[in-house]
């Protein structure tokens, strides 16, 4: 019966020694070595490879809609706070999925549903373009003009003058083209659905699955590289900014309006196009990566299994997958953690903090390049190059080097707070000198000027004058022109001119009664098409405007990557998901959505001259009161901001008293400094987080 036992002992012990005898055991065993090979491709920096990509490919699409924004205004015919609630519906896709995608989601296979999500942005931004292949062709309001080199007997200064563009439009049915900003609400709602799983799933799965020393390091470049995306898409938005919207449909020499215009459309849907096939790229290596990996410091035997299969002890894959698909338990689960979460004081300080930072932040980020627009006179494709080459590298490197000065001096949680808040409030007082860098008002005759002597009522406007009270100009026209004094008129007519020469963008006009006289030599008084530019001191103060820029960008860029540790860090562990899918899930809500819509409307009150559409109906403004413009908006943006510091003594103050207090008495047990994340790390850490006390206690960097 001895003899029995021993052989299957013999071949059990031989079991247990298997893997560790494999490469000796045979002809059968060499291809073990080839299988190792191929798993660095999909190891973990395969998956941060992908993720940098998905990353790009996101804030690709999100840079692409920025960058059209006043395009859309224009082209739809909507306001600055509709275009807003347009662009909310990327914050409200991203809402209603948030907070289940990032607690379920950990415990199903992270890397495909990111590849899922991938594939969902791309079919918003495929949505997004239709409206251009549906409206026809764009049309602006202009006054008909001479299309011969010849003078031209037909007086723009007459009861007879033909405003094209709108007479095609017979009555007020066909207006309903402007509803197709729907379809871009709609695919943005697609995109914010799309990009859910990106965040909370991609930082968690590298968190899992890296030394922790290291994570700091990979998010750094992650958000290095995600900032490359709205470079790219910036620049790229600035080329098709510069393409009329119809480029290939129509006879551009007949444009009679250039890329200065407040009329002009660039080819916005070619971004969106671009910004489809992207996405779609982005998907496909996450279909290829695994659920899990091995650690970086582990054997590669050894598979290290994913914080969110330790909840509640089960740590064997066959619990987690038990646990994946009994969705009632789990929901009790969730509602336990969240409430865990919600109960942390730090995190809800820091959480109402970022609240305020978000708000000023996705207002100012969503107007920027109109803001530039307005303020000094640019076209939206300068206006978005400057933010593409200028400004968003100085972001990069500034996200890069907040991850490697982490890395280096291995910061704590008190030190890693204060490096978040203290390099943004030093960028917050500096960026309170935009204040002072505005530039003065277009001069237009009527709106923002007078007609030689006379009074001017602002917001209201009184476009006629004695000069050209027998013109019989529209009201509703705009047509600017720029006469040799220097002013802008809403059209040839209200600037009096008797008639013109040329044709298209080169026409002059002539014997214009209403520009005044400049000298004592009577001389021929014309006008040209577009707006006049505004002086040079403008031009000065937008370079000083660059430079103020820059330096509060980088700073802000510092703290970014800190500010993420302390996020995560501020909860326990096994939470860590569930805190940043609940962060995003806050600041969509509460500043994602409302904060372009009532940025908007502020920006919308500062309006002198809104389009007209032939049913009567406001369009998209025209001209801006751009001295009320610059204290409204920055007004708005550091009133937000200013308290949110408040908000960060308060949260510094609870970190130093939790943290401080665990570093002394570690240095009285006479522990190592980062002892409790091993403490934390072990799977019972979770039984002692009944309560938020309990749970700061597992806290740490």
């Amino acid at each position: 019966m001895t003899m029995q036992v021993d052989p299957d002992n013999a071949s059990e012990s031989s079991m247990e020694v298997d893997p560790s005898h494999q490469p000796l055991e045979g002809e059968a065993y060499k291809e073990l070595p080839v299988k190792k090979k191929s798993s660095c491709c999909t190891g973990l920096k395969a998956f941060l490879a992908a993720l940098s990509f998905a990353y790009f490919s996101k804030s690709f699409s999100a840079a692409i809609m920025k960058s059209s924004f006043t395009q859309l205004e224009r082209r739809f015919g909507i306001s600055s706070s509709t275009a807003g609630f347009m662009d909310g519906g990327f914050e409200m896709g991203n809402l209603l999925v948030i907070s289940f995608v990032s607690y379920f989601g950990a415990k199903l296979h992270r890397p495909r549903i990111i590849a899922l999500g991938c594939f969902i942005m791309s079919l918003g931004s495929f949505l997004a373009t239709t409206p251009h292949f549906f409206m026809g062709h764009y049309k602006y309001e202009t006054l008909s003009h001479s299309s011969d080199n010849a003078t031209s007997y037909i007086p723009p200064c007459s009861g007879n003058q033909i405003v094209t563009g709108l007479e095609g439009i017979p009555d007020c049915e066909k207006e309903t083209t402007s509803y197709m900003w729907i379809y871009v609400f709609l695919g943005n709602i697609l995109r914010g659905i799309g990009e859910t799983p990106v965040i909370p799933l991609g930082i968690s799965y590298l968190d899992d699955f890296s030394k922790e020393e290291n994570t700091p390091l990979y998010i750094g470049i992650l958000h290095t590289i995600a900032m490359t995306g709205p470079m790219a898409g910036f620049l790229l938005g600035s080329l098709f900014a510069k393409l009329y919207v119809d480029i290939g449909f129509v006879d551009l020499g007949t444009i009679s309006i250039t890329p200065n215009d407040s009329r002009w459309v660039g080819a916005w849907w070619l971004g969106f196009l671009v910004g489809g096939v992207i996405n779609l790229i982005s998907a496909i290596p996450f279909c290829f990566l695994p659920k899990s990996l091995n650690g970086e410091d582990e054997p590669s035997h050894v598979q290290k299994l994913p914080d969110a299969a330790k909840l509640n002890g089960h740590q064997t894959p066959r619990a987690e997958s038990q646990e994946a698909v009994k969705w009632t338990a789990g929901l009790k689960d969730f509602f336990k953690s969240l409430k865990r979460a919600l109960g942390n004081r730090m995190y809800i300080v820091l959480l109402c903090a970022s609240l305020l930072q978000f708000n000023s932040f996705i207002g100012y980020m969503t107007y920027q390049p109109k803001y530039i627009e307005q303020q000094y006179g640019q076209s939206a494709s300068k206006s978005n190059f400057i933010i593409g080459l200028v400004v968003l590298p100085a972001v990069s490197f500034g996200l890069l080097l907040g991850g490697f000065l982490m890395k280096k001096y291995k910061l704590d949680m008190i030190a890693a707070t204060k490096m978040a808040f203290g390099t943004s409030f030093l960028a917050f007082l500096i960026s309170t000198l935009y204040i002072i860098l505005g530039c003065e008002n277009h001069k237009v005759a009527g709106l923002t000027v007078p007609y030689n002597e006379q009074s001017v009522v602002w917001h209201a406007g009184s476009l006629s004058s004695t000069c050209n009270s027998n013109c019989n100009c529209g009201i509703n026209q705009w047509d600017p022109v720029c006469g040799t004094d220097g002013i802008t008129y809403v059209s040839a007519c209200f600037a009096g001119c008797k008639n013109l020469m040329g044709s298209g963008k080169n026409t002059v006009f002539h014997n214009c009664s209403c520009i005044e006289n400049v000298g004592l030599v009577r001389r021929n008084l014309t006008a040209i098409l577009g707006e006049c530019p505004k002086s040079d001191d403008c031009s000065r103060k937008f370079i000083y405007f660059i430079a103020v820029k820059l330096i509060s960008s980088f700073l802000y860029a510092v703290g970014g990557t800190p500010f993420y540790m302390i996020m995560i860090r501020c909860v326990n562990k096994d939470l860590k998901s569930l805190a940043v899918g609940l962060y995003m899930l806050i600041m969509r809500t509460l500043a994602g959505i409302p904060a372009p819509v009532y940025f908007g409307a502020v920006i919308d009150r500062t309006c002198l001259k809104w389009a007209k559409t032939s049913c009567g109906k406001p369009g998209a403004c025209r001209l801006y009161d751009a001295t009320a413009y610059r204290y409204s908006f920055m007004g708005l943006i550091i009133g937000l901001r200013a308290p949110s510091y408040l908000l960060g003594f308060l949260f510094f103050w609870l970190v130093k008293k939790h943290f401080g207090r665990k570093e002394v008495k570690a240095t009285e047990n006479g522990g190592k400094e980062n002892g409790p994340l091993s403490e934390e790390a072990r799977p019972n850490g979770t039984e002692r987080v009944a309560d938020s006390s309990e749970a700061e206690k597992e806290t740490s960097m």
